[in-house]
C-alpha cells in the first residue's frame, strides 16, 4: 500500500471517528477526547523525558473531576486563566533562540498548562451554555483541517518566504495567509448554512483557530525539534502522533473558550 493511500485511509479514520464520537452523543464525545488525552500525554511525555505515571494519573483525575459538572463555574475560569498564562510561555519558548533543557517544574507547567488544560478546556466548550452543542465542535474542527489543508496547498504552491524556517522549514508566510483567508471563507459558510450562531462570530472564531493553531503547530514542533524526532508518535500511519493532530486544537481551544465566555456574558 503507497504511503498516500495509507495517509489518506488513516486519516479519513480519524475524521470519521472525531465527528462520529461527537455527533452520537455528550458521552462518546468526552469518552474520545478522554482517551485522546491520554495518548497525547504519553507521547508528550516521550518529548520531554518525563515519566508518565504521574502525569497519566493526573490527566485522568482532571479530566473526570471537571466533566462531572458541565456548567460554567469559577474553577473553569480559573483553568482559562493557567492556560493562558501558560500560553504565552509556551510562545516564549517558541521564539527562544537557544532553548535550555527544561527544568522538572517547567516540565510539569507545560504539561498541565500547555496540554491537560486546554483538551479539558476543549471538551467544554460545547457545554457553555449549560446544554451540549455538538454543531460548535464539528464547525471548530472544520476550520482547524481547512486551515491545515489550505495552509499546505497554497504554501506549497507559491510558498516563498519562510514563516518561522528554524522551528519549521517547510511552512510559509504565504501558506499562512492562505490557511486564514481560506478559513475565514470556511467560517463564513458555517455561519450562514450550518450552525445557528452569527456569520460575524465564526470569522473571528476563523481568525483564533487559524493564528493560534498554527502557532500550537509551531510550538509543537519546537518541542519536537528539541526532542530530535520528527513526529510525537506512530499510532497514526502517514500523520505521526496523536499529539502531532491535536496540536493546533490544544493551543486554539482557550481562546476560542475565552472569545465564547465574553459572548455568553455580554449577551
Amino acid at each position: 500500500m503507497s504511503t498516500t493511500l495509507t495517509r489518506a485511509i488513516s486519516g479519513a479514520v480519524y475524521v470519521l471517528l472525531l465527528i462520529g464520537a461527537t455527533l452520537y452523543s455528550p458521552y462518546s464525545f468526552l469518552l474520545l477526547f478522554g482517551l485522546l488525552l491520554v495518548f497525547s500525554v504519553v507521547e508528550f511525555c516521550k518529548l520531554i523525558h518525563l515519566k508518565p505515571i504521574l502525569p497519566l494519573l493526573l490527566a485522568t483525575v482532571a479530566f473526570i473531576l471537571f466533566n462531572l459538572n458541565n456548567t460554567v463555574k469559577t474553577n473553569e475560569i480559573l483553568l482559562l486563566i493557567a492556560a493562558l498564562l501558560v500560553s504565552f510561555r509556551a510562545l516564549f519558548f517558541l521564539f527562544e533562540k537557544h532553548s535550555k533543557p527544561l527544568l522538572q517544574n517547567s516540565k510539569y507547567v507545560f504539561l498541565i498548562g500547555y496540554l491537560i488544560i486546554p483538551i479539558i478546556i476543549f471538551t467544554k466548550i460545547p457545554f457553555i451554555a449549560n446544554e451540549y452543542h455538538p454543531k460548535v465542535i464539528i464547525s471548530i474542527l472544520v476550520l482547524i483541517w481547512t486551515n491545515d489543508t489550505f495552509a499546505y496547498l497554497v504554501g506549497r504552491s507559491i510558498g516563498k518566504n519562510k514563516l518561522f524556517e528554524r522551528v519549521s522549514p517547510k511552512k510559509t508566510i504565504e501558506g499562512f495567509v492562505g490557511g486564514l483567508f481560506f478559513s475565514m471563507i470556511a467560517g463564513f459558510l458555517l455561519g450562514q448554512f450550518y450552525i445557528d450562531e452569527s456569520i460575524i462570530q465564526w470569522i473571528i472564531i476563523a481568525v483564533l483557530v487559524s493564528t493560534f493553531g498554527t502557532l500550537g503547530d509551531l510550538i509543537e514542533s519546537k518541542f519536537k525539534r528539541n526532542a530530535g524526532v520528527k513526529d510525537s508518535g506512530n499510532i497514526m500511519p502517514g500523520h505521526g502522533g496523536f499529539l502531532d493532530r491535536l496540536d493546533s486544537i490544544i493551543f486554539a481551544a482557550p481562546f476560542v473558550y475565552l472569545f465564547y465566555q465574553i459572548l455568553y456574558y455580554v449577551s
